[in-house]
């Protein structure tokens, strides 16, 4: 593991960990030519530093609406905060159940099947550009929209497909407002990126306590800040109707893994 190497993976992760054009099958694809991801414990310890990089650039960017919600859900009277944090967990239902009950099929997915990432890049292209031609909504979150969402983000594990992407899509197909669907789609991720982190710490059975953690803080670095661009940018993007774009980019990319598929 080196220094450039830490630190290409850390602008990676936070570039596609926001925006909508899959962490996942960037990543297979990147594999596929450089041939860098393996189950060595420095790997290991390399992708849990960038993952929890990511989650704390998102708390960064929602600090203050975080830091209301904990605030307001601590209050014995019911009000908006503890709405949102019900809706939060509806959202998480589908994710967990996948996987805790499927993860021999999720690692069937991360074996590196070229068709299938391609395949689902080009439905994430069509996911985008459809969420993108439609008007803002004006409809609030509830019990089943939240739901529906989460089973979105639970789809969104598939190579190819982006968290980000299909959960603020369908967010906007729902009729929710723009902002609102970009904020729930950030927030809900969160607690499942601690839970994963704590299961797969908690699943290793060694560490290398050996690694140079200067290459780890390199590349948790380079997740951190790109992450809070990419996170800003993406914002803009979902507000300003601009989802066309990487619905462009998924569908040529998409395409030229077919081709090589």
């Amino acid at each position: 593991m080196s220094y450039i190497f830490s630190l290409f993976l850390g602008i990676i992760q936070g570039l596609t960990e926001f925006l909508p054009i899959s962490s996942s099958g960037h990543l297979q694809i990147l594999n596929n030519i450089f041939n860098f991801l393996n189950e060595s414990e420095d790997n290991f310890l390399l992708t849990i530093t960038l993952h929890f990089a990511t989650c704390l650039s998102t708390i960064i960017i929602f600090k203050k609406k975080i830091k209301n919600i904990i605030f307001n859900s601590m209050k014995t009277k019911i009000n908006d905060a503890h709405t949102f944090v019900f809706f939060i967990i509806i959202s998480m239902i589908p994710a967990i159940i996948v996987g805790l009950y499927l993860d021999h099929i999720i690692k069937l997915l991360f074996s590196g099947n070229f068709i299938l990432i391609g395949v689902m890049l080009i439905f994430n292209s069509i996911i985008l550009l459809i969420a993108d031609f439609c008007e803002e909504g004006k409809k609030k979150l509830n019990t089943i929209r939240a739901f529906l969402i989460g089973v979105s983000q639970a789809v969104g594990i598939i190579p190819g497909i982006s968290r980000s992407g299909i959960t603020i899509s369908t967010s906007i197909l729902l009729g929710i407002k723009r902002n609102e669907a970009s904020t729930f789609s950030f927030l809900m991720v969160i607690p499942l990126i601690i839970g994963s982190l704590i299961k797969s710490i908690i699943d290793q059975e060694t560490f290398n306590f050996n690694v140079d953690f200067s290459i780890l803080i390199v590349g948790f670095f380079g997740a951190f800040f790109t992450g809070i661009i990419a996170c800003k940018w993406m914002l803009h993007i979902v507000e300003n109707f601009n989802l066309k774009y990487f619905s462009i980019y998924c569908l040529i990319v998409g395409t030229i893994v077919l081709s090589f598929g």
